[in-house]
């Protein structure tokens, strides 16, 4: 397994990590989609061949609850049904980010305004 750059997140650690990778992936590159499209596009990952339609909805609803995916309709399907699309959130975004390099390079690429505001959202963000 490749060893990855970033802090190892909750959100990818665990049995759940590549599917959890997998549909981030699939929403910030193919954009806005249904548990259904999501599942087809799961599918053909390597080592993610066997995955059931149940899982991957159990997993958008997961990740919805948790903040990483929101609801931003519905479409009407071939079957006739309304079945919702989801998108990333900045939330989602931002874990793949962090996922992807290191602390210390993200500290070397920020510029003073930037730095300010990363701490100030943390900032307003924690009560003591």
């Amino acid at each position: 397994m490749a060893r990855r750059k970033g802090t190892e997140l909750s959100v990818f650690k665990g049995r759940e990590a590549k599917l959890n990778r997998a549909i981030f992936q699939a929403l910030a590159l193919k954009g806005p989609q249904t548990i259904y499209d999501l599942h087809k596009r799961v599918k053909i990952q390597r080592g993610l061949k066997n995955t059931k339609y149940a899982s991957v909805n159990k997993r958008v609803r997961f990740l919805e609850k948790s903040g990483y995916v929101r609801r931003i309709g519905a479409r009407k399907t071939k079957a006739g049904f309304e079945a919702h699309e989801y998108e990333p959130t900045a939330k989602a975004y931002l874990v793949l980010l962090l996922n992807s390099i290191s602390l210390e390079e993200l500290l070397s690429r920020l510029d003073e305004t930037g730095g300010n505001e990363i701490l100030a959202g943390i900032i307003a963000r924690v009560s003591y």
